[in-house]
């Protein structure tokens, strides 16, 4: 079974959950900027354009989850949890009005993880 790039806690999948009933197909980017511009964020399917500096490291919850192509060099070898805290983020992210923010937490890949990886995802612009 391959090993999956990104994953989300329960307390993620509710919430996203909850913004498709608000806002309908979502998706999620993390950039390499500043501030919370390296936060996790969602947002309405199709609302942030990705291309070719952008990768695909999977689908959480039905939602696509890209990454910057330079950050992804530095987090290739970490498996991502999405979760979600309370706080206020100073992004556009979905969830910011709500309290509460996404975050990211990672862990190193074993050796025996790195051999069974996912694939990325091809760019596909939905």
């Amino acid at each position: 079974m391959a090993v999956e790039r990104v994953v989300a806690t329960d307390a993620a999948v509710a919430l996203i959950e909850r913004l498709k009933k608000m806002h309908g197909p979502l998706m999620f980017h993390q950039s390499g900027g500043c501030c919370d511009g390296s936060q996790p964020m969602c947002f309405a399917a199709g609302e942030f354009k990705v291309g070719n500096s952008d990768v695909c490291l999977g689908i959480i919850a039905d939602c696509k989850f890209y990454m910057g192509a330079d950050q992804f060099e530095y987090w290739k070898h970490t498996q991502l949890t999405l979760d979600v805290t309370p706080g206020r983020g100073s992004s556009f992210s979905l969830e910011i009005p709500l309290g509460v923010r996404f975050y990211i937490a990672s862990k190193l890949f074993s050796d025996d993880e790195v051999e069974d990886l996912a694939a990325l995802l091809p760019i596909a612009i939905d």
